[in-house]
């Protein structure tokens, strides 16, 4: 599979030089930069328009982005936030079904936190990084299994929108408004 990195500045490289247009590159892997954060996100989002038109949630969260301040939005009480996938396998004694979703945790000293609740502002300069894939059995929390995975740009762009459509402060998918 071939690899693009995203960087702190919001460009994408890889092996070829990347045009205005990077919807050809949304099945391969990513690799973020050290220094790559939601900020980074929402620029490569401004560096690349066509990625704007790929998620109904963009306009929500971009003008959620433009209010936020400049620099130091951070959460103390985390140290990095990561992008992970889940495969869980539901539904027994009854029709088991198989779901795979994407979340966006904040974490410290090896412990999640949940993010729902903080403001964007609060989130933008934390790292990102990638975390791995979680297999979870009929939801028996001691059979969970932890690999390796790879992530493409489509599935980084789609579930972090996602996942940030869901926080306090978004008003897309507030159910109890």
């Amino acid at each position: 599979m071939n690899r693009i990195t995203l960087n702190a500045d919001g460009k994408i490289t890889g092996e070829q030089p990347m045009n205005s247009n990077p919807l050809k590159y949304l099945n391969q892997q990513v690799e973020l930069a050290a220094d790559f954060s939601l900020r980074s996100y929402f620029r490569m989002l401004d560096h690349y328009q066509y990625i704007g038109e790929i998620n109904e949630f963009f306009p929500v969260i971009r003008e959620q982005y433009r209010e936020c301040p400049a620099l130091g939005c951070i959460w103390e009480n985390i140290a990095y936030l990561e992008f992970a996938k889940t495969v869980e396998l539901i539904g027994f004694p009854s029709e088991p079904r198989l779901e795979i979703y994407h979340v966006l945790r904040g974490i410290k000293d090896e412990k999640e936190h949940k993010i729902k609740s903080l403001l964007l502002e609060n989130l933008l300069d934390i790292p990102l990084r990638l975390g791995k894939l979680k297999h979870i059995v009929f939801g028996d929390k001691v059979d969970i299994f932890e690999f390796e995975t790879v992530f493409t740009l489509f599935e980084l762009i789609d579930g972090i929108a996602w996942e940030l459509s869901f926080q306090d402060g978004s008003n897309f998918c507030g159910i109890r408004r």
